[in-house]
């Protein structure tokens, strides 16, 4: 049995692989999608990341749809306790923003969506500095006080806000975010690593991090000259041919081969081990992909394979 990981001061103890929810609706259909979401809670996973936005950029969609799904698998299954359930509000063109009526809107219909009377965890997805911390953090507590929210959290904010919003918290007494959403990945550290997750640190936050993968790029299946059909090969091409991009896919393949695990699993496993980080994100189309994934519950890197991950993604 995998040890679940608290977040933060709440609690909410969750898997060390978040399932990325934002392929459902999108190039994963109903029945793949169900498939996915089966497999992963089969080996023990917990905690489906989820968005109201996803995935209203898809042709004929206007978003909701992947946690439209989620909530109709939730009730086909009747395993909503056994499942930590997160979602986000700001970034979804009807709920745009994060003014209080928009916060409480958007929950009350990601709620319906999902098919739930409470959403596990609520991040605000984009930072909205049109909006001073006060209200934010106020909508979102009565979320809490209401019951349909157990615990609140960030994604996409700068270190500045950060800080402003716990700071509100504490001396108000309210709901205080327990957990952060940044980008953070071994080719992508500058978002992060610094004043983000010192804030983090110091405040006793979990650290959740998105694209944990580089949109695919840590799965080492793009590389130059490789022919990769998929809907978000454009964003890997910065990674593709780069020194940066080079070096960590050779290390990543040297710590695969000797420990017989696929080239993901050890970059998620890098990842797992960052100070802060309780469970990257990763997504998967299908269930084949899910193995190479849930492998990072398994995998603890020596010192020696994590400085040279680190050395090389520098």
């Amino acid at each position: 049995m995998t040890p679940l990981r608290t977040l933060g001061a709440s609690d909410l103890e969750v898997f060390p692989l978040s399932l990325g929810g934002n392929v459902f609706g999108w190039t994963a259909d109903r029945t793949a999608s169900f498939a996915v979401l089966d497999a992963y809670t089969a080996a023990g996973g917990n905690f489906i990341d989820t968005a109201d936005a996803y995935t209203h950029w898809v042709d004929g969609n206007k978003g909701g749809e992947s946690e439209t799904l989620i909530g109709e698998w939730l009730a086909e299954r009747g395993n909503r306790s056994d499942v930590v359930v997160a979602t986000k509000v700001g970034a979804l063109p009807e709920y745009k923003g994060l003014a209080a009526d928009t916060i409480k809107s958007g929950a009350d219909a990601s709620l319906r969506r999902l098919n739930t009377d409470y959403i596990d965890l609520y991040y605000t997805h984009y930072d909205d500095p049109s909006v001073p911390v006060e209200e934010i953090i106020g909508a979102l507590d009565e979320l809490v006080r209401a019951g349909k929210v157990r615990a609140i959290a960030a994604s996409n904010i700068t270190p500045e806000r950060l800080q402003e919003s716990l700071d509100f918290s504490d001396r108000e007494g309210l709901a205080r975010y327990v957990a952060l959403q940044p980008h953070y990945n071994l080719v992508s550290r500058d978002t992060y690593e610094g004043p983000l997750q010192e804030v983090a640190s110091r405040s006793g936050l979990a650290a959740v991090p998105y694209f944990a993968l580089a949109s695919g790029f840590l799965t080492g299946k793009y590389r130059p000259g490789a022919q990769v059909e998929s809907a978000r090969s454009g964003r890997v091409q910065e990674y593709v041919g780069s020194e940066r991009g080079d070096r960590v896919l050779t290390a990543l393949d040297e710590i695969a081969a000797a420990r017989e695990v696929q080239v993901a699993t050890v970059a998620l496993a890098w990842l797992a081990a960052q100070p802060t980080v309780a469970a990257p994100i990763a997504s998967a189309r299908t269930v084949e992909q899910l193995p190479a994934l849930l492998a990072v519950a398994d995998v603890e890197l020596t010192e020696t394979e994590l400085a040279s991950l680190t050395a090389a993604s520098a």
